[in-house]
């Protein structure tokens, strides 16, 4: 039996071996990519296993078998996953990325992606797509309340999705009028990465300076003109967003009591979001302890809904795509407002 002793000092304690990527592991173990205890990875603990539909993004394990990086076939998991894992290395390492050339959106446009763009982009374009939206409501009235029709959630976080615009298709395009593509920013923001470290994934707002008299996102302004009807040119675009984006929340409460004659209320930390409130007194109402889903869905009103949940599902889309964002705000709104006999023109809006 042999006997091992470790020595308590000398070039081979533990203290001095140097781990070259040791920051990085620290920078990945406090990100949110790494918190196992988080919804997006805890959300099925109790079921025990991860449907295969969600495990694509929601485990590295599943990640690996959506795109064949572990030998299976490429493609759509049939088989849950097991719950645990989490956005680890080897989702954004493994070397087989290098041969993946594109990622196919939910709008079903197969985009050409570079080998580090593949993770983002395959969790960050949601799950939904305008066309659907566009797919449920085609030959219905716009203003008949359909039952059948049911709130189309197009997932969270899909900055990839609002990134690439009207060419991606996340949000419902209206008839007649055209979208911004592609958000192509500047030469040095091209890529994911070229804002966002990949580790601790915090933004690098220095790249911001490199054209920008600010570092601070929520500061920068894009354009000389006002969207939100304010004049006011001061202010950061991510106030005209927020601003436009209030407004369409309240044409379609307007617009529900008024044409479906259903009162609607927005709750964000429930599933599925929007509530009946048919007696209109600013509470849910309640089905054997549960608030009751929103049962007064037209067209009109499910397509404007579906944009402003686009629109706010992206909490960087003032960077992502500002002017995606104001255009998908801008038609909804319209929408509404004509619908509902108001001055559309004197809101003072800007496409």
């Amino acid at each position: 039996m042999s006997t091992y002793v470790f020595p308590d000092a000398g070039p081979y304690t533990p203290e001095s071996i140097a781990i070259g990527n040791a920051r990085q592991i620290e920078l990945w173990a406090r990100s949110a990519h790494a918190d196992a205890g988080a919804e997006a990875f805890s959300h099925w603990d109790e079921d025990g296993e991860i449907p295969g539909a969600c495990a694509a993004c929601h485990s590295g394990q599943g990640f690996r078998a959506f795109h064949g990086l572990d030998g299976s076939t490429p493609g759509p998991l049939q088989s849950p996953v097991p719950t645990g894992g989490v956005v680890d290395c080897e989702t954004c390492h493994n070397p087989g990325l290098a041969t993946i050339e594109t990622v196919t959106l939910p709008s079903g446009v197969a985009h050409p992606a570079e080998a580090a763009e593949v993770p983002c982009l395959t969790c960050h374009t949601g799950r939904a797509a305008g066309e659907r939206v566009a797919g449920a409501t085609a030959d219905m009235p716009d203003d008949a309340v359909n039952p059948e029709l049911s709130f189309v959630n197009p997932h969270y976080k899909i900055a990839g999705a609002t990134w690439l615009g009207g060419y991606g298709g996340v949000g419902y395009h209206y008839p007649g009028k055209t979208y911004s593509g592609r958000f192509l920013h500047a030469k040095p923001v091209a890529t994911c990465l070229s804002c966002h470290e990949p580790h601790a994934l915090t933004v690098n707002e220095a790249i911001c300076l490199t054209c920008h008299q600010t570092g601070q996102p929520d500061e920068i302004r894009i354009s000389r003109q006002s969207y939100d009807g304010s004049g006011d040119t001061e202010k950061g675009i991510a106030a005209d967003i927020r601003a436009n984006s209030d407004l369409l929340m309240r044409e379609m409460t307007a617009y529900a009591e008024e044409i479906a004659g259903i009162g609607l209320l927005y709750d964000g930390a429930r599933y599925p979001y929007f509530f009946a409130d048919a007696n209109l007194d600013g509470v849910a109402d309640q089905s054997d302890g549960r608030p009751v889903a929103y049962n007064g869905w037209t067209p009109r009103l499910l397509r404007a809904a579906y944009n402003w949940k686009v629109v706010n599902a992206d909490p960087g889309i003032h960077v992502h795509n500002p002017h995606y964002a104001l255009e998908l705000l801008y038609d909804s709104t319209e929408a509404l407002a004509t619908a509902r006999g108001a001055d559309f023109a004197a809101m003072g809006l800007l496409r």
